[in-house]
């Protein structure tokens, strides 16, 4: 399958859970507001997900892709399944172990991961009882990740992408059962759908897998060499993959000590830039590894530089005008997803400024999740975790200096500037080694691309003044404003492009064909 293909399926069905995902969250602003209540969950719901992203879908993929790959082409199907056994009872045994563990002691950690909230206050009490009904989601995620890992080395990438809809279903349903009820019985109900939600997803993605007849043995757990060589890499891996996922937990426990609702203010950002990040940069990056990695385990060394060389190309095509659009017009953005029920204008003002902060980093966030598998492909998850630590002392030390100047927003501009650090080294290291350059048609698009951009932003701004009287309190004239925006600067930047050459409709129309079977 063509890279393009393989992107726009992943891409596709994140694209559903992403405005799956915004109703959620507008259904959720208008509840639950920017409250203690909402702070709480909040919390909840991403001490869970950040385990998740750094030890399932971040370490552990990292790892175990490369892996099973050698294994699929080198040993065959029947040995690389039951590897996934063996690996599949090691890492669930241990985080039912760790996550029995962290819900006992959950008062504990939540004055390490939130110290900001007060032992005595509403916030914190709510917050410790909110995690430890979440934090089941965990377990049932490493599952989740790890069939989604073996389908998506088979190239079936459609399972594993759809699988978090699921998740905003059962949110969005919760949200709706829960209208006119109490905050805390909402916060209570969300914290139990996101439990329920990860019990669906393994659920889903065992039907995938016997559909495309992939049965893995259940194993007792067996620490043999293969094993061993799969958790030596997960362990740098946890900080190398989910680099950025630490540096959010960072500014959520610096935000602690801030005024009540910044944290809130920083989430309903992160949820904005979430959906290019989701549609682009993971969806390539979730199609690159497995590629990358068959692609180097055959020899085909000149395949993979291409390969990344092209998921570049097709990143910034997408990423460059959704970071521009993001820091031009992020008010109006804000104030159509959240400013209704209990979420204020002056709440929605706020956000957008995170937001805008946000958006200088959006094309540093997706390049570090597609210059990554350069490294996870090569089974090296050493050099990613020493740019990722680098990344995260420079992010905690701008995240300090800059609230003091601009609050939370400071937080939202330490995670863009870390995570550019974070691009250079990475592209620093894999340059020197030989494993990537970018090649000539690469270097002359992204100049095609930025000017695009940069037409597309200069009409941003001059119908904004043409159309500032739609964004008044009038929602129905707000969500007309706004798409007007995205429709002159959707076609503000697909002629430009054309013209500048950045991209061909020949071209697009040839990727998308899938290449014949050979």
């Amino acid at each position: 399958m063509s890279l393009i293909k393989s992107v726009a399926t992943v891409g596709g069905y994140t694209m559903i859970s992403r405005v799956l995902g915004f109703l959620r969250d507008i259904l959720m602003a208008s509840v639950l507001g920017a409250g203690p209540v909402a702070d709480a969950f909040f919390v909840a719901f991403r001490i869970p997900n950040m385990f998740r992203r750094l030890v399932a879908e971040g370490a552990f993929s990292a790892a175990f892709i490369p892996l099973f790959a050698r294994k699929l082409e080198t040993e065959g199907k029947d040995i690389a399944l039951e590897f996934a056994g063996h690996a599949m009872s090691i890492l669930v045994g241990f985080l039912l172990i760790f996550s029995a563990l962290f819900m006992i002691f959950m008062p504990v950690m939540m004055l390490l991961l939130a110290p900001g909230f007060s032992p005595d206050g509403l916030r914190f009490d709510l917050a410790v009882d909110f995690t430890r009904i979440t934090f089941p989601y965990l377990t049932a995620m490493a599952i989740v990740a790890l069939l989604g890992g073996i389908l998506n080395v088979f190239y079936k990438f459609a399972a594993m992408a759809a699988a978090p809809i699921l998740l905003n279903i059962i949110l969005i349903t919760c949200l709706l059962l829960g209208f006119g009820k109490t905050e805390n019985f909402v916060g209570m109900l969300l914290s139990g759908g996101v439990a329920l939600a990860g019990l669906a997803q393994v659920i889903f993605l065992v039907i995938a897998c016997r559909r495309a007849d992939i049965r893995i043995p259940l194993a007792r757990p067996v620490v043999n060499k293969d094993v061993k060589r799969l958790f030596r890499l997960m362990l740098p891996g946890a900080l190398g993959a989910g680099v950025m996922q630490i540096n959010i937990l960072v500014g959520t426990i610096i935000a602690s000590y801030l005024a009540t609702g910044s944290i809130s203010y920083l989430y309903y950002a992160d949820r904005v830039y979430q959906l290019p990040l989701g549609v682009i940069g993971i969806a390539v990056g979730t199609a690159l590894l497995p590629m990358l990695s068959r692609q180097l385990r055959a020899g085909e060394d000149k395949t993979a530089m291409n390969s990344m060389n092209r998921a570049v190309e097709l990143s910034m095509l997408l990423t460059l005008p959704a970071a521009a659009a993001l820091m031009i017009v992020p008010r109006e953005i804000t104030s159509v997803l959240f400013q209704h029920g209990e979420f204020t204008a002056a709440a929605s003002e706020a956000t957008a400024t995170a937001l805008l902060a946000f958006a200088t980093g959006l094309p540093a966030y997706v390049l570090v999740k597609i210059l990554a598998p350069g490294f996870f492909a090569r089974e090296d998850t050493t050099t990613p975790v020493i740019a990722g630590v680098l990344a995260m002392i420079l992010n905690v030390g701008l995240s300090l200096v800059l609230i003091r100047y601009i609050d939370h927003v400071g937080i939202a501009l330490a995670t863009s500037l870390s995570s550019w650090f974070n691009v250079l080294v990475l592209f620093a290291v894999l340059r020197r080694r030989g494993h990537y350059a970018a090649d000539a048609r690469l270097l002359r698009r992204l100049v095609g691309m930025v000017v695009s951009a940069a037409v597309m932003g200069g009409g941003l701004v001059a119908s904004q003044k043409f159309l500032a009287d739609l964004f008044s309190d009038d929602l129905v004239l707000r969500i007309s404003g706004l798409v007007a925006l995205v429709a002159i600067g959707g076609l503000l930047y697909a002629i430009a492009i054309l013209v500048t050459g950045a991209a061909s409709l020949h071209e697009v129309k040839s990727m998308l064909k899938r290449r014949p079977k050979t």
